[in-house]
């Protein structure tokens, strides 16, 4: 009886149809109440016990009415303008994403004491010196690291009880989804394509089932604070490549490597971004999958949905 909740607690989670978004519904819905919100006119994921509202966090008066309808007793922000490229030409619209929502959700979590976890980026950093932990000082490159450093300032200086998650190189699997890194180069490999890939970007690829279960972890100790959460192993975007191509026995001769500067990107990139992880495995108790173990889990899903599909 000890452990049996005699009610389960509410969680409103922001950007239900992205990527994480998917992933922290379906993780919280075995000890959470979940109502999710989005853009989409219908959720990503339907579910029996999943509420899905349509939502824009840049309207403060429909965050405000929608929290004091549901009385969640934490939200999960995991909507973000992440186009890093597209935020140096729509600055206006990055900003009113990443800042004011972010901004709007803080004064209705103060309004109503909620418990909010935000997801951040390695993008806060420059990347010239790598292995940051959660004291390092930031110093984004581009447009976008900088509203998402407003936005962690935001929760912080509202004084609401918050914690920051900061990740990188998410992967995995979802539904109606654009591609990710790793999803990309699996789909160019498997088409015979030839891909060039920078070999002086480290980071630390990560699992979003992994980020998932350990948000839940930061939501069941009701954790305050930064936390850098990622997967364990870092390595270089051109050796992430190469062992997709082992993983899922693919062509690893169509791989190229060249160097970021040969991209002409409109926004810089950190280079180096990679994290020091001492906090959370001691502070959540949780360490999240190496590339190899976490390629290996979205083979497997990807070869099940296939089969569900045939």
């Amino acid at each position: 009886m000890g452990n049996l909740k005699l009610f389960k607690q509410k969680v409103l989670v922001i950007g239900a149809n992205g990527l994480l978004g998917q992933k922290i519904v379906e993780t919280f819905l075995d000890d959470f109440e979940v109502h999710g919100i989005g853009r989409k006119n219908k959720p990503s994921l339907e579910f029996d016990k999943f509420n899905y509202t349509v939502c824009d966090i840049t309207n403060r008066e429909q965050i405000l009415e929608l929290v004091r309808t549901f009385e969640p007793h934490f939200i999960v922000n995991s909507a973000a303008y992440t186009d890093v490229d597209g935020c140096e030409d729509e600055k206006e619209d990055c900003w009113k994403i990443n800042v004011v929502g972010v901004e709007n959700l803080a004064k209705a979590a103060k309004r109503f004491g909620i418990h909010v976890v935000h997801i951040s980026t390695d993008y806060v950093f420059d990347g010239v010196e790598g292995n940051y932990d959660e004291e390092s000082r930031p110093k984004p490159l581009g447009y976008y690291g900088r509203t998402k450093l407003a936005a962690e300032n935001a929760l912080i200086s509202s004084g609401i009880d918050c914690a920051i998650v900061r990740t990188m190189v998410l992967f995995g699997m979802g539904i109606d989804l654009n591609h990710n890194f790793v999803t990309w180069i699996i789909e160019k490999l498997t088409n015979g394509e030839s891909i060039k890939i920078v070999d002086d970007q480290f980071g630390h690829p990560t699992l979003v089932d992994d980020l998932a279960k350990a948000i839940l972890k930061i939501v069941d100790l009701k954790k305050t604070g930064i936390y850098n959460i990622a997967g364990s192993e870092c390595m270089s975007r051109f050796e992430l490549a190469q062992k997709i191509a082992e993983v899922f026995d693919l062509n690893s001769a169509l791989i190229h490597s060249i160097k970021t500067k040969d991209l002409n990107q409109k926004a810089p990139r950190p280079l180096n971004s990679s994290f020091d992880l001492n906090k959370t495995l001691k502070e959540i108790g949780f360490q999240l999958s190496d590339v190899e173990k976490g390629l290996q889990t979205l083979r497997q899903q990807l070869d099940n949905s296939k089969l569900l599909a045939s």
